[in-house]
């Protein structure tokens, strides 16, 4: 696997520069972006470098949480640190796909739920939908995304290796790493991206895309 070295900013600025010249597949008015990877790689701060950058191009986007789309407490029914319910039953792929990707559909509204629940709190959120204009790009981060049928037009996984996973993932949250495991096993994220970075070191992540 032969990666670039890059700067965080400096590869937000390539995306965006992507971004800018892409036209949705499915021929609609918005583009859907995801940015993959585990908590403790942290796609989304990638995501809002991204955000930054298209809104200087004068591009509308909006960065979404998964994590404001888990399930109620119900994903907690064989306990909160089971790790097979983690893998397949802590996201609302029903609630994204009606709150975030049905609106930017062809012909939506693009009227977003930007979150529907709080994890922290398991509680209705209660934030206010947000209009995205035709020529917006959503830029959803979260955990595991690539196993899901969702309609994205570029791909980035945010990769760490099983030993640097472990060594950034609090130790409270370890009950997580068989989930990891299997995703890399099932879905191999790194080779189906779009887009690789590697973020073994945060400071200098390296890429391929």
């Amino acid at each position: 696997m032969r990666l670039e070295a890059i700067t965080w900013d400096r590869l937000a600025e390539l995306l965006a520069d992507r971004l800018a010249g892409l036209e949705p597949a499915d021929g609609g008015a918005w583009l859907r972006v995801a940015f993959d990877g585990a908590p403790a790689a942290r796609p989304g701060d990638l995501a809002g470098r991204v955000g930054e950058a298209l809104r200087v191009r004068g591009l509308p986007s909006l960065v979404v949480g998964a994590e404001g789309f888990l399930r109620p407490a119900l994903r907690l029914e064989h306990g909160r640190r089971d790790a097979e319910s983690y893998y397949g039953g802590w996201l609302d792929t029903g609630a994204l796909w009606r709150e975030v990707f049905g609106p930017l559909d062809p012909g939506g509204s693009g009227r977003v739920l930007p979150d529907l629940w709080d994890p922290a709190t398991d509680r209705a959120t209660r934030s206010p939908y947000v209009q995205l204009p035709p020529g917006g790009v959503l830029l959803l981060h979260g955990s595991l995304l690539l196993r899901h049928w969702f309609p994205f037009d570029l791909t980035v996984h945010v990769l760490l290796s099983p030993a640097a996973l472990r060594r950034r993932t609090p130790q409270t949250d370890h009950w997580t790493l068989p989930a990891f495991e299997r995703y890399e096993s099932e879905t191999d994220p790194a080779a189906s991206a779009d887009v690789l970075v590697r973020a073994d070191d945060p400071r200098h992540p390296a890429w391929r895309g």
